[in-house]
């Protein structure tokens, strides 16, 4: 199974390899959040993540494949519609964007490749959207 790992940790100060990006944007918060993440919430959170060149989320695309939660400790496994899409990045620091807003501590996304993602895996809702 090949797999491009995005960690992002705001205690992180370096890549720990090349497949490690470096996450610069976000200070750890003075205060802890009262929002409780379970697999519901941060799926609800990530609805609001939009593919950027369809006006789709990353939810109702069917690229999320996981979700666990621990502590306000978030890790996500998903993918991308093709491995060469060139909006990865994006799309994961805007889905770790959002994540961090509601108070996450820790947000790991993992791309997938397998199962590769194919356009069945998208909601109702997303394919009407799309005219399918």
């Amino acid at each position: 199974m090949k797999k491009i790992i995005f960690k992002k940790n705001i205690n992180d100060t370096e890549p720990k390899n090349d497949s490690e990006v470096k996450l610069t944007n976000f200070k750890k918060k003075e205060e802890e959040s009262d929002f409780v993440f379970t697999e519901s919430t941060v799926l609800d959170a990530l609805k609001n993540v939009m593919d950027p060149e369809l006006p789709v989320s990353i939810v109702d695309l069917g690229l999320i494949y996981s979700v666990q939660t621990e502590d306000n400790n978030i890790s996500i496994k998903m993918t991308l519609t093709t491995p060469g899409c060139s909006m990865g990045n994006a799309i994961s620091k805007q889905a770790e964007n959002v994540l961090y807003a509601l108070g996450a501590k820790n947000v790991i996304i993992e791309i997938i490749w397998d199962p590769p993602w194919n356009p069945n895996m998208m909601s109702v809702e997303a394919k009407s959207k799309l005219g399918m």
